[in-house]
């Protein structure tokens, strides 16, 4: 196995570490889960700067880092939701995991066409995931309803509108393909 695969997987398998940090019964326990949530940010980079300098980009790898992803992320917002208990953090968390469902669902029927181009990753995309993994992590970081946590919370409010925005650019790049023969 390649050295960005093997990362991609320990991401992975980090996600089970992230749920037992948060819900450790210690007081530092936020820490911990901000701590493990940063290394699987971290790893992500990683595996992707990797795989091209090294030259060991794979078809595994391009499967499994986006999954990687998603998983991490909706892992960690579900976890939040519980815990801040927040109609607008739970809006925010369903429009994240809800966009993703669908461009998931596009970029795998774009390239079952052929057309997976159209819907490639773009830089509003890279832009969104970046907001939303701060937001996330400082989230993780706060104690819920403190200074830190409101001002990550306008990050993932942030993050809700450029996913809503990303959502609406893949979405009007494939329309004529998607209503082509209704």
């Amino acid at each position: 196995m390649k050295i960005p695969n093997i990362i991609t997987t320990v991401r992975i398998a980090l996600i089970p570490c992230l749920v037992v940090a948060f819900y450790l019964p210690l007081q530092w326990s936020n820490y911990a889960a901000a701590g493990v949530f940063a290394l699987a940010a971290a790893t992500d980079w990683v595996d992707g700067y990797l795989a091209r300098k090294l030259n060991q980009a794979t078809a595994f790898g391009a499967f499994l880092d986006p999954v990687a992803d998603k998983l991490t992320v909706a892992v960690a917002l579900i976890m939040l939701v519980e815990s801040y208990a927040d109609m607008y953090l739970t809006l925010s968390a369903a429009m994240i995991v809800g966009r993703e469902l669908v461009i998931s669902a596009l970029r795998e029927w774009m390239a079952e066409i052929g057309k997976r181009g159209n819907v490639s990753v773009s830089m509003l995309g890279k832009i969104k995931t970046g907001f939303q993994m701060s937001a996330i992590f400082f989230l993780l970081l706060a104690e819920p309803h403190g200074a830190l946590a409101d001002a990550a919370m306008l990050v993932l409010y942030s993050a809700a509108l450029l996913t809503a925005w990303s959502m609406w650019v893949y979405l009007k790049a494939s329309w004529s393909e998607l209503v082509r023969d209704i």
